[in-house]
């Protein structure tokens, strides 16, 4: 199983989603379940510390998830910053013990990151995701994100992902 995992925030709260699949080639109607979770007091975004506010929400939601199914998780975001600072996929992968890949996709670029990225195009976008990764090679990461279902730049599993977190505007 696939999981791809994104987080929302309105204020100090937090509506983590995350989507399980099975190949990377599946549309959204092979979506096998969502789960999602709430946080309350989530901790301030702070600039070069982005994980200290999302990986515990995402920690939060794996609770939920039998992990010794996973092969892979996908995040919104990045593995690598630049000169090869771990970023929040780095910090996931390594407060899973390293025992699950982490592929982070991310659709602005980052400055200095670029000798641990692969851009990848989709549809007719001339503008790249652009893919980072651990515990797998980047290019079977970068052909793993090329391969999924969509005619976009943005995977319809991805896309279907950034609505349900959105939805949290609407819920409160």
């Amino acid at each position: 199983m696939i999981l791809a995992i994104d987080v929302y925030y309105i204020d100090n709260r937090a509506k983590s989603v995350g989507v399980l699949f099975h190949h990377w080639t599946d549309s959204t109607s092979a979506i096998e379940q969502v789960i999602t979770d709430y946080q309350d007091n989530v901790a301030p975004y702070q600039s070069g510390q982005f994980y200290q506010r999302e990986l515990p929400c995402i920690m939060s939601l794996l609770d939920k998830i039998d992990l010794s199914k996973l092969t892979c998780i996908v995040i919104d975001g990045y593995v690598h910053l630049d000169e090869g600072k771990i970023g929040l996929g780095g910090h996931l992968y390594h407060a899973l013990n390293k025992t699950i890949p982490i592929i982070g996709v991310a659709k602005k670029p980052f400055s200095g990151n670029s000798e641990y990225l692969i851009e990848v195009l989709r549809g007719q976008s001339k503008h790249p995701l652009y893919v980072t990764s651990i515990g797998i090679p980047l290019t079977n990461a970068a052909n793993s994100v090329q391969s999924m279902a969509g005619k976009h730049r943005m995977p319809d599993v991805l896309s279907y992902l950034d609505q349900q977190t959105k939805l949290f505007k609407h819920e409160e």
